[in-house]
């Protein structure tokens, strides 16, 4: 009589053993699926470390600048703004690919930015910070001799505004160019983006070889596109202007700018340096003489 042996019965192919056509490409649905349920929200987005944006958020078209160059972004991502976040509801009721947001005041380069600072955290060129001399750089940037052009050569005259045209961005409200990151801040500050209104900041302040003019211009954009109440940036160029005022008191430009005025960045100027000479009197322990004696 024929037995079955332990090892034969042990390598047969049961059913009980036979490999479901569920197979990977399902148990990848399932696993997709399970990652949607846990996507992020506006409150983890990947700006401050949280997951991918949401794969099944409807897309938005944004209309942005003069001529109407069309970007696209999930409504998940856009609404971490809160201006983008009101803007997105009142769409709500759009059929399905018709969504759609008009920027006519925005640059396309500076929103392009935010958006990829929206998905990112960040935008190019990228904030570095090296540990171990505790400084912060902005990665690879171009050599600041080399003058960038537009990918559309035709949005702006091409013209030379000083040594470093990488940190700049022609603004079409302005008619000329202006630092790209004064110009992201505002944005942010419109859009209600704190993070991104920090972030530009410290990056403007690792620019370097930018010329008067452009800085004098910058300033008066600033002083245009925030309240008093948001005294950062202004802060920024006051304290820019005091610590190259050698440079500044030899500018041309800077005097025909305090000769035309009409701006309260030139009167901020003044308080501050009267504030710092009373810093460098107080440290230096020397009397100032008393003008009413």
């Amino acid at each position: 009589m024929f037995k079955r042996s332990f090892a034969a019965s042990k390598d047969r192919a049961g059913k009980a053993r036979k490999v479901s056509k569920r197979s990977f490409r399902d148990d990848a649905k399932q696993r997709m699926r399970e990652a949607l349920n846990e996507a992020t929200t506006p409150e983890t987005s990947p700006s401050i470390g949280g997951a991918s944006p949401k794969l099944n958020s409807a897309i938005v078209t944004i209309v942005v600048g003069e001529d109407q160059r069309l970007f696209a972004a999930h409504e998940d991502v856009l609404s971490r703004s809160p201006w983008f976040a009101t803007a997105c509801r009142d769409q709500f009721f759009s059929t399905p690919g018709q969504r759609r947001i008009s920027l006519p005041d925005e640059e396309p380069e500076v929103f392009s930015a935010i958006l990829e600072y929206l998905y990112k955290g960040d935008y190019y060129p990228r904030l570095l910070h090296d540990k171990k001399r505790s400084t912060w750089s902005l990665e690879d940037v171009q050599d600041p001799t080399i003058t960038p052009r537009s990918e559309h050569p035709d949005d702006h005259p091409k013209k030379f505004v000083g040594f470093n045209e990488a940190a700049t961005t022609y603004h079409h409200g302005v008619g000329d160019y202006v630092l790209r990151d004064t110009v992201i801040y505002c944005s942010a500050l419109r859009l209600g983006l704190p993070d991104l209104q920090r972030l530009a900041l410290r990056k403007q302040g690792l620019q370097t070889g930018i010329d008067v003019a452009t800085i004098l211009r910058s300033a008066r954009f600033a002083y245009a596109n925030t309240p008093p109440s948001d005294s950062r940036l202004r802060a920024h160029y006051l304290a820019l202007v005091i610590r190259s005022r050698k440079t500044f008191r030899r500018s041309g430009t800077m005097q025909m700018e305090m000769e035309k005025g009409d701006t309260q960045f030139f009167f901020d100027l003044f308080v501050a340096m009267c504030n710092h000479i009373d810093d460098i009197s107080e440290i230096g322990n020397v009397r100032t003489p008393d003008i009413n004696k």
